[in-house]
């Protein structure tokens, strides 16, 4: 893939992740444990051989620089290879970045410099599994301007996202942001929309020129419904045409566990946008439980991350008869993590965080460095970095209540800023 260079889209306000990204961007975000969101995306490029990578952040960038300098310096300048940062610099004006497109057009000197052929542009919070290389494939074979990726929702779902509308050869012939009247459906199917994932793949040329050519801002709103009534633009059916084949362990009658390489269909039809905390927090969730929705673990996907040297994780105590036991049910268990005499079921918790004794940690996402006290009951809960949850304290049990302390989400997740507990 030398012929194709990656922007990622890193520098949102993140407002509906608050209070999350109070102090940091919404790709720097801690996400199933050990990992920053903007990982996943990273991964993605690296497995499908895309070396050519820039960032571009704005707001708050400085955890995810840092991150990234940490845990990404791992290109080859000799061989072509890059991962560059670029904030706005204001080259063209006097403005930050005014939005997506706008944020491209600042940077069009670097992507001019280079010589591939095609650029991907790509959103840095959304958690998703994807082969480039077959969505190039697919954009080379209809010899368009554009390509845009797109996954099947439900029309009550429409509201929520960019709705794409096609032919029946799945070109592009209207694009709808956020549409508040009866959405354009999938041909042949009038209970489903065509959602843009945020994901795009221009002709370099092409790319150039509508940016140079129009001050409009956004690719969503005003760039992609532009080019698809002057240019051939396409839509990529991910569900249908990404495949991810992986090493899993399947568990047999009899007990037995085996190693066997199979499609991950769930994988393979797994996005999600975790803008909003709700969304976040599901997002989190399905990383647990015997059968993932999202699979971590895949050996031919692997998921990069910086992560800081700390020691294995430990369990301690089996104390029945006084009901003080370290035990983990279905979660993800970060380095350097202790679970002391408390029980962890269904979360996910980031590294070097205890639990002490007689705890209770249920379908929550605990962020590094913190303490869970003793006989402490959270739930439903995202508990950010840097905090030491007194003992006997309950959180997620009384919405009502946490309100009056915390940021409580439309479900009912009950989310406690970073720190707040010192």
């Amino acid at each position: 893939m030398r012929n194709v260079v990656a922007l990622v889209m890193a520098g949102g306000r993140g407002e509906r992740l608050f209070p999350l990204t109070e102090d940091r961007t919404k790709p720097a975000v801690p996400f199933g444990g050990s990992y920053r969101i903007i990982d996943i995306v990273l991964s993605n490029c690296i497995n499908s051989g895309i070396y050519k990578v820039m960032v571009l952040p704005q707001y708050k960038a400085q955890s995810l620089v840092d991150h990234l300098e940490a845990g990404w310096n791992i290109f080859s300048w000799d061989l072509g290879h890059y991962l560059k940062i670029a904030p706005p610099q204001m080259r063209t004006g006097k403005d930050w970045y005014r939005g997506t497109a706008d944020s491209v057009r600042q940077n069009l000197y670097l992507i001019e410099r280079d010589r591939a052929q095609h650029v991907l542009i790509l959103s840095g919070d959304h958690i998703y599994k994807m082969n480039y290389v077959q969505f190039k494939d697919y954009h080379a074979a209809k010899e368009g301007a554009l390509t845009i990726a797109v996954i099947e929702a439900l029309k009550s779902e429409a509201h929520r996202f960019g709705i794409v509308e096609v032919d029946e050869n799945f070109r592009v012939i209207g694009f709808h942001e956020k549409p508040t009247g009866e959405p354009k459906t999938i041909p042949g199917d009038p209970d489903h929309v065509l959602v843009s994932m945020g994901i795009y793949m221009f002709e370099k040329g092409a790319l150039v020129e509508v940016l140079k050519g129009t001050d409009q801002d956004d690719f969503g709103k005003e760039i992609i419904p532009m080019m698809a009534e002057k240019y051939p633009v396409y839509a990529y059916p991910y569900k249908k045409e990404n495949r991810i084949k992986d090493y899993v362990y399947t568990t047999l009658e009899n007990g037995e566990r085996v190693r066997k390489l199979e499609e991950r269909a769930r994988d393979s039809s797994y996005w999600r946008d975790v803008g909003g905390l709700d969304a976040y927090w599901n997002a989190n969730m399905d990383l647990t439980g015997v059968d993932p929705l999202f699979n971590l673990y895949g050996e031919n996907w692997p998921l990069r991350t910086f992560q800081k040297q700390f020691p294995p994780v430990k369990t301690v105590f089996n104390d029945q008869e006084n009901k003080r036991v370290g035990m983990i049910l279905d979660s993800i268990i970060s380095h350097g993590s202790i679970i002391s005499g408390g029980t962890v079921t269904n979360s996910v918790i980031s590294s070097n965080v205890l639990v002490r004794s007689w705890a209770e940690v249920r379908e929550s996402v605990i962020m590094s460095e913190g303490v869970i006290g003793r006989r402490c009951k959270i739930m439903n809960a995202i508990i950010d970095k840097g905090n030491n949850i007194p003992p006997n304290t309950e959180i997620g049990y009384n919405p009502s209540r946490d309100r009056e302390r915390f940021t409580v989400t439309r479900r009912g997740i009950t989310v406690v800023k970073k720190g707040m507990f010192k």
